[in-house]
């Protein structure tokens, strides 16, 4: 019996397990929680590392466009601000082009933990699906891609 066949643990019920959208959310738990563990060893939430990778990826930012970027609440960005600014992970200064606005960039501290916490979660991701192989692995990350990226466009 090949191992995509195999009967799951808890004997899950057949009808759900036909559900794509049960399927996610369970597996997004798993993945989910490898990631928490992960990032957790250096004292961040996946908020913060969001954060630093958003900043890594995009360069300094104003704070409201961190938060629409991230789909986080812009309330909740301050605290996680707050949070690795206090490590001094980042630093937040006036935009020169509207004093009103933030703009928010990574530190020298916090590229190199960012570079860290890449490298672990790259680990973390290893692990979570060490059962795929790499065609596969590349074919789940672009299918969930395809999804994702639909769902932004209809709510634009």
């Amino acid at each position: 019996m090949d191992d995509a066949d195999a009967s799951p643990g808890p004997n899950r019920p057949p009808s759900l397990l036909a559900l794509p959208t049960y399927l996610a959310s369970h597996v997004a738990r798993i993945g989910h929680d490898v990631l928490i563990a992960a990032v957790g060893e250096h004292g961040l939430r996946l908020p913060h590392f969001a954060t630093l990778t958003a900043l890594a990826d995009f360069g300094p930012l104003p704070q409201h466009v961190l938060a629409d970027r991230l789909g986080f609440n812009r309330s909740h960005l301050v605290g996680y601000l707050d949070a690795v600014e206090e490590r001094g992970l980042v630093h937040r200064t006036r935009d020169p082009g509207d004093r009103r606005r933030q703009l928010v960039a990574l530190t020298e501290e916090g590229e190199r933990l960012h570079a860290e916490l890449r490298r672990v979660a790259e680990r973390a991701q290893e692990e979570f699906l060490c059962d795929l192989t790499a065609p596969e692995r590349e074919t789940l990350t672009a299918l969930l891609r395809r999804v994702l990226v639909a769902h932004d466009r209809r709510l634009r």
